[in-house]
């Protein structure tokens, strides 16, 4: 039980990564607090997205609520950290996952479509890691954040270039906040995922062609799993990474060293 008796925040945790997010940490002993946005008309089984997770929590003996908001927003942040405290007490760890890549040509890509991205991504991590330091700072115990970047961090894609930007950023961000939050115990780093399959690029990847062309880039020979990166952002929540701070961990099959 890594996570025994902590409380979890994770943001975009209904679906994909989130999800799988959610569910490990309350499998490793965790309460969690989870922040989506308008994910009540996307349905696993016969419940929306939300109220099947917040039930497959609670049927492992964990408590959990959910917070609607978006990231992008100052004041989500605030009020998802003030909700977590107000129902568990205190806040042990974040992990700001919630992020989009509406995949788009960059000569005529729209300002809105790059500033979206950029507000979600970018400024939604900076956002909930501040409230979620303070709130850290303020308990005195120290605390883990775990931002969710990406392989395009350390890679260009011609129908990313306001994408791979954000995803350095966040990158970037947890560098700078191990350094920022180091003096008051908290630890601060991301995971960098590579292809993985969910609900969200289900239809990218139903061409079996362009699927197969993908897994035979990774030396693992597969496509990762939800769960492939969520039991690594479970490690570096938990205490066998108290040592570990401003680090990236690449979860990507070893897609990364044979992209040549």
């Amino acid at each position: 039980m890594l996570l025994e008796n902590k409380v979890v925040v994770v943001t975009g945790g209904s679906r994909g990564i989130g999800r799988a997010i959610a569910l490990a940490s309350a499998r490793e002993g965790a309460d969690v607090a989870i922040n989506y946005w308008r994910d009540n008309d996307k349905s696993y089984g016969k419940a929306s997205a939300v109220d099947s997770i917040v039930a497959e929590i609670e049927k492992l003996g964990r408590r959990a609520i959910a917070v609607e908001g978006n990231v992008a927003e100052h004041a989500t942040g605030i009020e998802l950290i003030g909700r977590a405290v107000e129902a568990f007490g205190h806040v042990d760890v974040l992990s700001s996952n919630a992020g989009i890549c509406p995949f788009h040509a960059f000569l005529d890509m729209p300002p809105s479509v790059y500033e979206t991205t950029v507000a979600v991504n970018l400024n939604g991590a900076f956002y909930v890691t501040q409230a979620a330091a303070n709130q850290m700072k303020t308990q005195g115990t120290g605390g883990a954040i775990i931002a969710t970047s990406s392989i395009s961090a350390l890679v260009g894609g011609g129908m990313q270039t306001h994408y791979t930007p954000t995803k350095a950023g966040v990158h970037s961000l947890m560098q700078s906040c191990a350094i920022a939050l180091g003096p008051y115990g908290i630890r601060c780093n991301s995971v960098m995922p590579g292809t993985i399959a969910t609900d969200l690029n289900a239809d990218d990847l139903s061409d079996k062609e362009k699927r197969a062309y993908m897994e035979k880039r990774i030396p693992l020979g597969r496509l990762g799993e939800p769960d492939d990166v969520a039991q690594c952002v479970v490690f570096l929540a938990s205490d066998r990474a108290r040592y570990v701070t401003g680090a990236s961990l690449l979860v990507d099959g070893g897609l990364f060293v044979n992209l040549q």
